[in-house]
């Protein structure tokens, strides 16, 4: 037996809740963008994934429209720092709503650094960090699919594992679940993917 929810009948908010709450867990793009007056603006975003691999561009979901989605309609560049376990109470804190034209990096005292490539800080507490020039935004509903082709992407040598890819364990990702609910770090279970079967007789 299954309880049916009909979008079309509740209020949005509540299915807000009821779809972030069933679509676990997030993970967490932990935008770095700088306005055009150059203040730099720092929050996290849980609706965020890959676009595409060749070329390679990544993308986040403004529910709204947000310090961020503005600085990178001005400025055309953000970075996406993963959100980490150990840092996990300063990207909670950096949601807040801020004041336009305040910085969380300063509010918040995180430390940032200079991107390879891009204008916007990186966080330096952060192992990884994509740096992106605006490719489109998307406007559905009452959102914005942010866009962003990859022009660099940072990792931190201590973080990168024998075969040069990153390392979970050592990068520590956490995600968001429904309501107040934070994911850390699962255990992972490794398996090979399958070979093509094979349809010769």
């Amino acid at each position: 037996m299954r309880t049916v929810f009909d979008p079309s009948e509740m209020p949005p908010g509540g299915f807000y809740s009821l779809l972030t709450a069933s679509v676990v867990p997030r993970p967490i793009a932990w935008v770095s963008t700088v306005s055009a007056d150059g203040v730099a603006n720092l929050a996290p975003y849980s609706f965020f994934s890959v676009s595409s691999s060749t070329p390679p561009v990544v993308q986040f979901t403004s529910v709204g429209r947000k310090d961020s989605l503005r600085n990178i309609e001005a400025t055309g560049e953000f970075v996406i720092n993963v959100a980490t376990e150990s840092m996990v109470e300063q990207i909670n804190a950096s949601s807040a709503g801020y004041e336009h034209g305040v910085s969380e990096l300063e509010e918040l005292g995180i430390a940032s650094e200079p991107s390879e490539k891009v204008a916007p800080p990186r966080v330096a507490g952060s192992p990884i960090a994509i740096e992106a020039s605006l490719h489109r935004i998307v406007e559905v509903g009452n959102s914005f699919v942010v866009m962003g082709s990859v022009v660099a992407l940072a990792v931190r040598t201590d973080a990168l594992a024998d075969d040069g890819l990153p390392s979970f364990a050592a990068v520590a990702p956490v995600s968001r679940l429904g309501r107040n609910e934070w994911g850390l770090p699962p255990e992972v279970r490794l398996l090979d993917r399958p070979r093509r079967p094979d349809t010769t007789e």
